[in-house]
């Protein structure tokens, strides 16, 4: 099978509550890291692997997505399903089955991972994107033996292992994903509350199904601002620069939006400044600042400020939402 035959699902309905205050008003997914949103990164991914058709999965604040994929990426083929609640990612999988046929790949909407997607749309398996963590309880954990994956379970107390599934998984028959997810629906079986992608691919393996594990070395969780934080350093690196600032000190890695305006400012290491956002007598570093945010009289580092802030005066460190304002009149910064 080629790339192209598959059709992308990317489920992204998930309200983000470990990034609040920004995701109140603002999809977590459109939230910078790098040079652009998230799902931005996710679907220049797919495009570029040969995907040609992709649904999306939203919830609340799901026009907003609309918007950007539309204007931003208006020669790929995405339609839309809503999740009017969150039942959990098996269940956001499942609303998906009118709209996919044949093979399909899922890749989350809340990571980014440096993959090669042809290990997962070529070959006869179907696979899993597996990676050794730390704390695999968080996560659903498997057990391999003899190159096979013999045991799933989702959010272990104790693990049979320490690799967790990290996200990318290809079904070259959907059919028999959406059935076992059919299963878990119609007998309400739930594992922590909601419907798991995880317990479906279980009852597909306990029906003789198999699947192959593909390990996986660049995986980059945003659901955190200290991850999110990390996944732009990451990102960063691997960008060359963009845009300098005339009149500034720039300090690589950065990215400054070519629609930003930063001026008598200090830029870096590791800040993004996105498209509309102005930046005047600041030092900003290991942040990052979304679209039309304005930093004025600033010195900021490990920090997140979210579309259209506005913050006027001196403080170390900030995590601000959308549209919101702090003034710190007596604390201006002298550059």
């Amino acid at each position: 099978m080629t790339a192209a035959e598959f059709t992308a699902i990317v489920p992204v309905a998930g309200a983000g509550t470990r990034l609040r205050p920004h995701t109140h008003t603002y999809p977590k997914v459109l939230l910078t890291v790098g040079d652009k949103p998230i799902i931005g990164h996710i679907l220049d991914e797919l495009s570029e692997a040969g995907v040609k058709k992709i649904v999306m999965v939203i919830g609340n604040m799901g026009d907003k997505i609309k918007a950007y994929v539309s204007g931003k990426y208006p020669r790929l083929d995405v339609s839309y399903v809503t999740q009017e609640e969150p039942r959990g990612l098996g269940h956001a999988i499942w609303l998906t089955r009118s709209a996919v046929q044949g093979p399909a790949l899922v890749m989350l909407g809340d990571t980014i991972i440096s993959a090669d997607l042809r290990k997962f749309t070529r070959g006869p398996e179907d696979c899993i994107a597996v990676k050794a963590v730390e704390d695999p309880r968080r996560f659903g954990v498997v057990e391999i033996k003899g190159g096979r994956i013999t045991g799933m379970v989702e959010k272990p107390l104790k693990p049979a292992s320490d690799l967790a599934i990290v996200g990318i998984y290809s079904f070259r028959d959907s059919r028999r994903l959406f059935d076992a997810l059919d299963s878990l629906v119609k007998s309400g079986r739930t594992t922590r509350g909601e419907i798991q992608l995880t317990d479906a691919m279980a009852l597909m393996l306990k029906g003789g199904h198999r699947f192959r594990p593909v390990p996986i070395e660049g995986w980059y969780d945003c659901g955190k601002p200290e991850t999110l934080l990390e996944t732009n350093r990451y990102i960063l690196s691997r960008k060359k620069p963009a845009y300098r600032a005339p009149g500034c000190v720039v300090i690589e890695p950065v990215y400054i939006s070519p629609r930003a305006r930063v001026s008598n400012s200090i830029i870096g290491p590791n800040a993004s400044i996105g498209c509309g956002a102005v930046a005047d007598h600041s030092i900003i570093s290991d942040s990052i600042i979304n679209e039309n945010a304005v930093i004025m009289n600033m010195s900021l580092t490990r920090s997140l400020v979210g579309p259209g802030a506005s913050i006027i005066g001196r403080r170390e460190q900030i995590n601000i939402g959308e549209s919101s304002e702090i003034r710190f009149d007596k604390a201006a910064c002298e550059l």
